[in-house]
């Protein structure tokens, strides 16, 4: 079978908690990690009489989110039912929104330029958490419920099949996570479930108009499992294309241990979901005015970002995309840059040795453990001469250990640079007399060796010495 044979067809849906205190239609909670089935109530819990009422905050993030994606937000939508029986679902019903959506015809531009349409962008509410003995809905032989997760606000985001491949697949969501973190919509924290993702996937033979028959593949709990899941998907559809056997249409569960996806049941159409208008919940009507205070509201996103960064600040294109990675690390940039700290140096400070040491450590870039006044004060003594780059990097961890400043840490530990002639020309006399072999290949032109030369002096001084002076003082004395 030759791969080139068959094309993949991909539509993602993105569900995402948006960030509010409260859930969509009830006052309760959505505070994620508190105890089990402490925060309900009769309207998340569907017990007779109870009347669900729309959260306000819920819509302008859902229109925020819709706005950030080049959404059309639609004036007038409506709230549904979507019917269907499972055990994390009390009401045996879900609120959502079908046939007229919160959003619609938006788009995310990939690096390519090739832009992935948003077919809907709508609102609905979240079910309950089922938690399966053995971490395996196929095997396991009973299941827990918790229901603090019903009812939490979700904008579900719906894509044409545009994506053509796994890794088209990760950088849309990927640019689309990011999106949404700067607009403050939601943490999409897919390790607590803020963001999750179905995959619908089909093959066909290129050059075929139809689309192949639509798979959806759940359980995909990271950008890793949903491009193994499609590369799997797709080899083994293209194979049964191949053996002229049918492919079903069906629901599947990725299996990550396995690397498998393993059949779950069929897939259900809409009009099994039996759609209608709920009854409690009125039309949601909106207005252009709020329509634009929202837009007025909104956060820098990262394209704003990234064409600030390069074509004001003059910072590689490389450089501006990884500081857009966290809207934490782009605060923390520009608050340097405030303090008068020049941007590629702390550029290169953020990417290199602070990205490290917190990747080291497993933390957030909400809790970056330096200022921006300290690094920048780091900097400061870097270009001044009193300590040395090499020197800096020793701070910068004493910084991120004890919370001090430079200033103080150089001074307890006798950090400073050695710039002054008379000590620095002790420690060159000494080196240049411990390598003659090494001078003497200076003096008949091999410049490189200088480097090793440099290196002696700046190990006698344990880092301190100053190593453009060294290099000159080098010179000097071996060539005079």
């Amino acid at each position: 079978m030759s791969e080139t044979q068959y094309e993949l067809n991909v539509g993602l849906e993105v569900h995402v908690e948006l960030a509010t205190a409260s859930k969509m239609f009830c006052r309760c909670k959505t505070k994620f990690g508190d105890p089990p089935n402490t925060n309900v109530c009769p309207v998340c819990m569907g017990l007779p009489g109870a009347l669900p009422v729309a959260n306000e905050e819920a819509v302008r993030l859902g229109v925020m989110a819709a706005l950030a994606l080049n959404c059309r937000v639609n004036l007038s939508s409506r709230f549904d039912r979507k019917n269907y029986f499972y055990p994390d679902l009390p009401k045996a019903y879900q609120i959502s929104q079908f046939e007229e959506p919160l959003a619609v015809s938006g788009y995310v531009e990939l690096a390519s330029g090739k832009r992935i349409r948003i077919r809907r962008l709508h609102l609905e509410e979240d079910a309950g958490k089922s938690m399966h003995a053995g971490d395996d809905i196929t095997t396991a032989s009973y299941s827990l419920l918790d229901y603090n997760r019903s009812g939490v606000p979700l904008a579900e985001i719906v894509s044409e099949p545009d994506i053509s491949s796994p890794e088209e697949a990760r950088e849309y969501l990927e640019k689309m996570q990011r999106t949404l973190r700067f607009a403050g919509v939601s943490d999409v924290k897919m390790e607590e479930g803020s963001m999750r993702v179905d995959c619908n996937v089909s093959v066909r033979r290129k050059g075929e108009a139809q689309m192949g028959v639509p798979v959806e593949l759940k359980n995909l709990s990271s950008f890793r499992a949903v491009t193994r899941a499609l590369a799997y998907e797709y080899d083994r559809q293209s194979r049964l294309i191949e053996q002229g056997k049918r492919i079903a249409r069906e629901t599947r569960h990725w299996d990550e241990d396995k690397g498998v996806t393993v059949s779950l049941r069929a897939k259900e159409s809409s009009q099994d979901y039996r759609y209608f208008p709920d009854p409690d919940l009125p039309r949601l009507e909106l207005d252009e005015a709020f329509i634009e205070s929202v837009q007025r509201a909104m956060p820098r996103l990262p394209n704003q970002v990234v064409d600030f960064y390069v074509n004001v600040l003059g910072l590689p294109k490389y450089d501006a995309e990884v500081l857009t990675v966290d809207p934490n690390l782009v605060k923390f940039f520009d608050r340097c840059v405030e303090l008068g700290g020049e941007p590629k140096p702390v550029s290169n400070w953020l990417m290199g040795d602070i990205m490290a040491y917190m990747n080291a450590k497993g933390l957030s870039y909400d809790t970056i453990p330096v200022t921006p006044e300290n690094l920048v004060a780091m900097l400061g003594l870097i270009k001044d001469g009193v300590i040395s780059g090499k020197i800096a990097k020793d701070v910068l961890i004493k910084m991120f250990e004890t919370g001090k400043a430079p200033g103080d840490i150089v001074k307890e530990e006798g950090l400073e640079q050695v710039s002054d002639d008379a000590s620095l020309s002790v420690i060159v006399d000494s080196v240049i007399a411990a390598n003659p072999e090494v001078v003497a290949q200076f003096k008949a032109g091999k410049d490189k060796v200088l480097g090793f030369l440099v290196g002696q002096v700046m190990k006698a001084s344990k880092g301190r010495a100053n190593p453009a002076k060294v290099n000159i003082m080098l010179r000097e004395k071996i060539l005079s």
